[in-house]
């Protein structure tokens, strides 16, 4: 079978992770300034002005995005694996330092209060991710650090910090530093009344970042993962992993267990006056629209949205421990992610689930028969990149047998808008340069009835990168012109696992793999977060993260009634759980 295989022939792209890689080698401490030529030559179509005088506010916001707000005192960036790691290498007490984390990454992070953040990683993808993160936006910084030297822009950025700029305000500001009045408006909806401190901070002066990785070694990152699932068999104590059948889900950390507890909707007159006390003009616009214009799971996917800001507020932390032990008495668990990576876990006993309470896109006929299942959910909140294959061939070792494994993430289109969603029936994995042909057990009429904005797009080819800065235009043209149009990080790493769980080798490499034999259900769903060339749109900017509400939530529903299904059907032929 001819396959095709999107090879860019990107020498820059080449250059620049080997760059990255060489250099981290070093034992010590290694200056970003060293990466910001092999960075700018690379011309990634995330950083497509790296190499201008003009700043890249795109760049800048979506590095921002990721990274969290002590980055603007930080001067050095400790990589490790687990505690044990930051330990052995002279840092004991990272985990007393402040825990600090970014809007549009998770990651766990410790900042020391002075000039050191240390990060947890989970594999090497984490490496692939952060470092271009970190170098485009020292990049930037420096762009912003030139524009403001002048001595009136400073004297005025003092006279007005903690204030929100109007328009007038925004555009004298923009004209004196020489930018767009478009693109100040976006470090103006990143920023806040934060606006003028972070310039301040900017230009005060040039970043220079540096970088130490503390461990390097694969035996590292495995340790990381038996730590972090040996956590998990500790908290599970009373349930026996090695005698119940699995179903894997990979998602997040609210979809699942929201669609399943039913307490955000029993506190719906709660959440619905939270807000409107807080004068959330487009919420309050979309609740009056739901009001008058009913759509399936609207209303719902409106509370899970608002519940989320609410239980962040002084009046709803109460409400957080009312949420927990509502869903363990369910059969619920959550456990968190202990002296490793932030991945957390929840383990689902589906014979405790009460279907009465399920919200209504998840009920299907028959699910009083559920009672007399065995089987656990796992849910784990999605990793990044190599960790996906790291985490499911340690569970795969660790437990009796998989029923299902189902993998919901996001994604970037080519094709399609920020809140549709892709169903891939082809996925080639740029870390194995395996081309894997996979039969998805979910199609779009899966999907299509829980969307009312959103497309769904099946029978997709979907490429997992490396890392989201490691692509440039002609990168892009390649992958589109071979029928790619569904960027993601996640699946190659998965499929790889499944390999090795269905074969009695290790996953090939470089071949068409076909896992259409495979003994229990896959199934792979991508929503659209982003799109690669395209102003930094992202579901992490504006309020465009309330339009990834209805494809996740859309998308979990699917994989929960996929379930129901298959444990049915066992039950009802007498299979058990």
């Amino acid at each position: 079978m001819d396959r095709a295989v999107p090879r860019t022939g990107s020498d820059e792209i080449e250059l620049y992770i080997r760059t990255i890689y060489s250099l981290l080698r070093s034992t010590g401490e290694v200056q970003l300034e060293a990466l910001v030529e092999a960075h700018a030559n690379m011309n990634s179509s995330l950083h497509a002005q790296a190499r201008s005088l003009e700043p890249d506010v795109d760049a800048l916001v979506y590095t921002a995005l990721r990274l969290p707000d002590c980055i603007f005192q930080a001067r050095l960036v400790v990589l490790g694996q687990s505690q044990d790691v930051f330990v052995w290498r002279n840092y004991p007490a990272v985990e007393n330092w402040q825990e600090v984390t970014a809007i549009g990454r998770r990651r766990r992070m410790f900042f020391d209060g002075n000039e050191t953040l240390a990060a947890y990683i989970a594999s090497r993808s984490d490496i692939d991710d952060l470092i271009p993160i970190l170098t485009a936006f020292q990049i930037e910084w420096n762009k912003l650090h030139h524009l403001l030297q002048g001595s009136q822009i400073r004297h005025w950025l003092d006279d007005i910090q903690g204030q929100w700029l109007d328009d007038d305000d925004l555009a004298a500001l923009a004209a004196g530093m020489g930018i767009d009045f478009q693109q100040m408006g976006r470090l103006r909806r990143l920023w806040g009344t934060n606006l003028a401190d972070r310039l301040l901070r900017i230009a005060a002066d040039r970043k220079r970042l540096a970088v130490h990785l503390l461990d390097s070694s694969l035996a590292a990152y495995r340790k990381a993962i038996r730590r972090w699932w040996a956590n998990i068999e500790t908290q599970l104590s009373g349930i026996d992993l090695l005698e119940r059948p699995i179903y894997f889900v990979s998602s997040n950390t609210h979809s699942v267990t929201n669609l399943l507890s039913g307490f955000t909707r029993s506190k719906s007159d709660l959440l619905l006056a939270h807000l409107h006390r807080s004068g959330d003009a487009d919420l309050l616009a979309e609740h009056q629209r739901l009001s008058t214009h009913p759509s399936r799971g609207g209303l719902e996917n409106l509370l899970y949205y608002v519940q989320r800001s609410y239980l962040s507020t002084a009046e709803g932390r109460h409400l957080a421990a009312d949420k927990l032990a509502a869903e363990e008495s369910a059969g619920i668990r959550r456990v968190g992610s202990s002296h490793s990576f932030d991945v957390e876990a929840q383990v689902i006993e589906i014979c405790r689930l009460d279907p009465q309470v399920f919200d209504t896109r998840v009920s299907v006929p028959g699910l009083e028969a559920l009672q007399r299942s065995t089987a656990l959910i796992i849910n784990i909140d999605y990793p990044l990149g190599m960790a996906a294959y790291q985490i499911l061939t340690e569970i795969a070792r660790s437990i009796h047998f998989f029923k299902g494994i189902h993998i919901q993430g996001k994604a970037a289109t080519l094709n399609g808008r920020i809140g549709d969603v892709m169903v891939p029936n082809v996925v080639y994995d740029e870390h194995s340069q395996n081309t894997y042909l996979l039969p998805n057990c979910f199609t779009a009429a899966h999907l299509a009835p829980f969307l009312t904005a959103g497309t769904v797009l099946d029978n997709q080819k979907a490429i997992t990168v490396r890392g989201t800065f490691l692509q440039n235009p002609r990168y892009m043209e390649v992958v589109y012109r071979e029928g790619y149009t569904d960027i993601e990080m996640e699946a190659g790493p998965y499929l790889s696992a499944i390999t090795e769980s269905i074969r009695p080798r290790r996953h090939p490499q470089n071949e068409i793999v076909t896992l259409y034999n495979a003994p229990f259900d896959i199934g792979f769903i991508h929503y659209a977060s982003d799109k690669p060339i395209g102003q930094g749109q992202t579901l992490a900017t504006k309020r465009l993260e309330y339009l990834g509400i209805e494809p996740a939530y859309a998308a979990s529903a699917a994989i929960l009634r996929q379930i129901w299904r298959h444990e049915l059907s066992d039950l009802g032929s007498g299979a058990g759980g």
